[in-house]
């Protein structure tokens, strides 16, 4: 059973034009500790930040922000608003050439194409491919971010497009190298399905038969945060280095003396 969170100040309000953004802070980790309130963010892009939402991030004091979208996402949505005195890390998760058709009909596809490429699991199995590929294949990007976070690079704040896969994942990623417990991670991630976080989908037919409850149904597996999304990242982790120990010292190269200083950056 997901257990209940412990309740943390929140700083959403403050954002209008930022979707899914939270501080990770107040999960708690396996050894009684939690992460540090103000250390570690996440949300969805920047790109259509207002000018008071840039001012509320400033306040923040982000030396780092973790850009995992691609060029075809910042084409789609444009690049983030720049904040003074911030350093902005693109590290794309996921090739712009890898479904580059298949999201071109997520977006200008009519019901049968949609049908056809979505229908009978196809959509949630293709969410659930891509969080093991993530964790399979990005393993320098991950370490880079860990390696980064140990370092200097707090407070900071991971997004995507809608903040919930590449974001998500990356967040849980970190939040398992300093030991948090897998059922707040699981409860934080499925925060990103209420529903002023989630992402504000954008199709070509933008009429009542384009956004029909059959297009949003057939959609929903791709929008969605789902637990079995994260479940496969995690058996894929057991199935790969027969363990979260091995994954981080032997997949992600963190020593034990780098999960310390991360440890140390992260947790009260």
């Amino acid at each position: 059973m997901t257990q209940q969170l412990p309740q943390v100040p929140s700083t959403e309000p403050a954002l209008s034009g930022v979707r899914n953004f939270r501080d990770v802070g107040g999960l708690p980790t396996v050894d009684g500790r939690q992460i540090r309130p103000g250390r570690l963010y996440r949300s969805g892009h920047l790109a259509h930040a207002t000018e008071a939402d840039a001012s509320f991030l400033a306040t923040l004091g982000l030396h780092t922000i973790f850009d995992f979208r691609n060029a075809a996402d910042m084409r789609l949505e444009g690049p983030d608003v720049e904040l003074a005195g911030v350093r902005n890390v693109n590290l794309p998760l996921s090739d712009p050439a890898d479904g580059a058709e298949f999201w071109r009909m997520v977006r200008d596809g009519n019901l049968d194409q949609l049908r056809s490429i979505l229908a009978d699991g196809k959509g949630a199995g293709r969410m659930s491919a891509s969080y093991r590929k993530m964790i399979k294949h990005r393993t320098a990007e991950h370490s880079q971010v860990l390696h980064a976070l140990a370092d200097d690079s707090v407070p900071a704040l991971m997004h995507c497009a809608a903040g919930k896969d590449r974001a998500g994942l990356s967040i849980a990623v970190s939040l398992l190298a300093v030991g948090v417990e897998r059922d707040a991670i699981e409860a934080d991630y499925l925060k990103s399905n209420d529903p002023h976080r989630r992402y504000l989908i954008r199709r070509s037919d933008n009429s009542p038969a384009g956004m029909s409850p059959e297009v949003m149904e057939l959609l929903s597996p791709l929008f969605d945060a789902r637990a079995e999304y994260l479940h496969g990242a995690f058996e894929t982790i057991e199935q790969t280095w027969g363990g979260t120990e091995r994954y981080l010292s032997e997949g992600l190269s963190l020593s034990p003396e780098t999960r310390e200083r991360l440890r140390a950056r992260l947790l009260d």
